[in-house]
């Protein structure tokens, strides 16, 4: 790996001098194990642990198909499906890839005893396949995390709805927490300049999600002026979803549970705020039982933050725990768009307040190459800006999942991969000078 960082690092390198480099017959990578997928059996989510199931391998380089190809890895970051991934929730990874392995004899190279996890990285096209022709060996990229196929006309309108749809580093094999990588050509983007390794592959899930799930017409198709309701909103996908909010002229209603996670939103720039273990709102009674007073009261305190409006749409991702108070708190006609169910993926709400009302639920899943594309624009224009708070190294990925799954963190933890330290790989000085305090605002939180 040695020669291949080395030409990364050397300025004058080529597209000649990448593509002469001699592939490594393997190369480190975050796994988990097939053999250890009952390993947590019988325990709560709370008492799985990443740091037992995550581990760091010599694997073999892969195969490199048509419309592949292969990227070295310097930066990644930690999603809440590598967290599920690790503690093999809602169930074992493994199924999936057995899945793939049945589809065609490339897919049968994503069957294996281990899992290479991860769903973003920054970094550097080392080889291209057949068919490719957009990228060369020596581009500087990141990558978004759609892998499709492209074969259904069911697809064709939104890559989002293709059959063979799948999450890299998910529901794929050779994912991003590595020091290569297989992709599809298709889920390459331009790096943005300004920013390190570790900055630029920092957004691409949650930036992604957000800009789907939020401003997109396959989303909520969010306009100036409309009072969003963002869960975790100093969180990986919340912060990105305030930003959104503020950019487009929308007006955020940030909930966080403390007073730091308070002022992470004040200084991104939202106004309207609740903590909700300052003031100590309580949607469930029991396990089996919510309290619609707390509805009531948590709507009040909103209406309270917006002039007496309520909210056109409610961000939605922690799921059970929060569910019925979005679908109350949401104005008639307005709209719930959830994407995750960190808290569980049974809902309950009462159903009156949402026909009578007529307000609608809208399922939000990543997004489609355009829509990534799109959210990777912002970034490289310095419209949305990276939340990275920690960056850990590629041995250290089990406690970088482990802070993610007790929300120990805030904004995104990045994790270097082939990339020596921090800071490197900026190409655009002078945009970097010009955002660097809304670079640094969750490093400094």
């Amino acid at each position: 790996m040695n020669d291949i960082l080395d030409a990364i690092l050397a300025p004058e390198s080529t597209t000649a001098d990448f593509a002469a480099l001699p592939l490594p017959e393997s190369y480190r990578a975050v796994t988990v194990h097939k053999d250890e997928a009952e390993m947590f059996a019988g325990r709560t989510s709370q008492e799985k642990d990443p740091r037992k199931s995550l581990h760091l391998d010599d694997v073999a380089v892969p195969e490199l198909g048509p419309g592949e190809a292969l990227v070295a890895v310097m930066a990644s970051s930690v999603n809440y499906n590598s967290v599920w991934t690790s503690i093999f929730e809602p169930v074992s990874t493994f199924a999936f890839l057995e899945r793939y392995g049945k589809t065609s004899p490339l897919g049968k190279r994503h069957d294996l005893p281990y899992h290479v996890i991860g769903s973003d990285l920054a970094g550097v096209v080392l080889r291209t396949g057949a068919g490719v022709n957009m990228w060369k060996p020596g581009d500087q990229v990141v990558a978004h995390c759609l892998s499709v196929e492209l074969e259904s006309a069911d697809g064709h309108n939104d890559t989002m709805l293709d059959p063979e749809q799948r999450i890299w580093g998910f529901e794929t094999n050779f994912g991003g927490l590595a020091e290569i990588a297989l992709v599809k050509s298709n889920q390459l983007m331009p790096k943005p300049k300004h920013l390190s390794w570790e900055e630029a592959a920092a957004p691409g899930l949650v930036n992604s999600t957000a800009y789907r799930q939020l401003v997109s017409r396959n989303g909520a198709g969010m306009k100036q002026g409309d009072n969003v309701l963002i869960w975790g909103a100093s969180g990986g996908l919340g912060s990105y979803a305030t930003q959104f909010a503020l950019a487009g002229g929308a007006n955020p209603v940030c909930v966080v549970s403390s007073p730091k996670k308070a002022e992470i939103c004040r200084a991104m720039g939202a106004e309207a705020i609740i903590d909700r273990t300052a003031e100590d709102f309580r949607f469930w009674k029991d396990e089996h039982h919510q309290d619609p007073r707390e509805w009531k009261r948590f709507g009040k305190r909103i209406r309270e933050l917006t002039g007496g409006e309520d909210v056109d749409i409610v961000f939605e991702h922690p799921g059970r725990e929060t569910f019925g108070a979005s679908v109350y708190v949401t104005r008639k006609g307005g709209t719930i768009v959830t994407c995750a169910s960190t808290s569980g993926y049974n809902h309950e709400y009462d159903n009156r307040y949402l026909w009578m009302s007529l307000k609608r639920i809208v399922g939000s899943h990543f997004a489609n190459y355009r829509e990534a594309w799109e959210a990777n624009r912002l970034i490289a224009k310095g419209k949305i800006h990276p939340t990275l708070s920690k960056t850990y190294r590629l041995e250290e990925t089990g406690q970088a999942a482990y802070d993610v799954h007790r929300n120990l963190h805030q904004g995104k933890v990045g994790v270097l991969a082939l990339a020596p330290q921090e800071g490197m790989g900026v190409t655009d000085p002078e945009t970097r000078e010009k955002h660097l305090p809304a670079i640094n605002r969750f490093r400094n939180a």
